[in-house]
């Protein structure tokens, strides 16, 4: 059964201030069932609130971030160091998937550096699928990319047949592609999927005296602000066809919805949450 769950890298500064079982009663409260865990450590008392929550409020431990190597700028558990602690912490909250956010950016560079590191997905993925754990990969638009007309995501697919998928619609279609081609291409390796909604804002009138301005320097800040129509956006609330996508999704084999807001342009994260509940249920889930 899939549940609908949250992605809690929207509320990592909520749990530094008021502590994870506080979260997640809210999470609960909201209507939620589970959640994916980024960006926030898995320290001790973490992961102690985190077994709490499974435990009286019912939540589901959807999945928990990891990076292939430790790097500075990768500063959460990684598996080539804390593999141990991983599996450990799968088996403690009865977690059956770990996920890549993002593959490090020299292996976007080219078609070879992208196949290295897809061969180093592959060895981690049959490492953990040892220990009952599916690795899965989070796409960006810049997976999307071509090289001698191979996305980066098929790249990664074809080097790394063990590895499973984590697709980000919104980055689907924020990458120019169909978001309902990539479930029927991807169908079966689609194990986690992220919900949230792409919204285009209307033009600032205030940004239109850039433009009267005439300098080359007013008319680059207004084309900045141009580009930046584009917003992330609560599940409902943007172009996105929910009714179609989600049971194309639980049709590829989706085992988790997890909603997620990368921007929240001065919200309330817990709003932006309930407002992505309340259009969800309006449409059955």
């Amino acid at each position: 059964m899939t549940t609908l769950g949250v992605q809690m890298m929207m509320l990592k500064d909520e749990v530094a201030r008021d502590g994870m079982y506080s979260v997640l009663e809210r999470i609960k409260d909201l209507g939620y069932e589970s959640v994916e865990v980024s960006q926030i450590p898995l320290d001790e008392p973490n992961t102690r609130d985190l077994e709490r929550g499974v435990a009286e409020l019912g939540l589901t431990v959807g999945a928990l971030s990891v990076a292939l190597k430790k790097t500075p700028t990768a500063t959460g558990d990684a598996l080539d160091e804390d593999f141990g602690k991983v599996v450990s912490d799968c088996r403690r909250l009865g977690v059956r998937f770990v996920r890549i956010g993002m593959m490090p950016f020299d292996a976007m560079a080219s078609k070879q550096a992208c196949e290295a590191w897809g061969r180093e997905c592959e060895e981690a993925a049959r490492r953990l699928g040892a220990e009952g754990v599916t690795l899965c990969y989070h796409n960006h638009h810049v997976d999307l990319a071509q090289f001698d007309g191979e996305r980066i995501f098929d790249i990664v697919r074809r080097v790394a047949p063990s590895l499973r998928f984590e697709v980000d619609l919104h980055w689907v279609q924020r990458g120019g592609m169909n978001p309902l081609d990539m479930l029927k291409e991807y169908a079966g390796m689609c194990k986690l999927i992220h919900v949230k909604d792409y919204r285009v804002v209307p033009l600032p009138p205030e940004n239109m005296r850039l433009l009267e301005d005439g300098t080359p320097e007013a008319r680059a800040e207004f084309m900045r602000r141009f580009a930046l129509l584009p917003q992330f956006a609560e599940v409902g609330a943007g172009n996105m066809n929910w009714p179609e996508l989600l049971p194309a999704a639980l049709e590829a084999g989706a085992e988790h919805f997890f909603v997620e807001q990368d921007e929240l342009y001065g919200r309330d994260p817990f709003d932006c949450l309930a407002d992505s509940r309340a259009y969800l249920r309006s449409i059955g889930y």
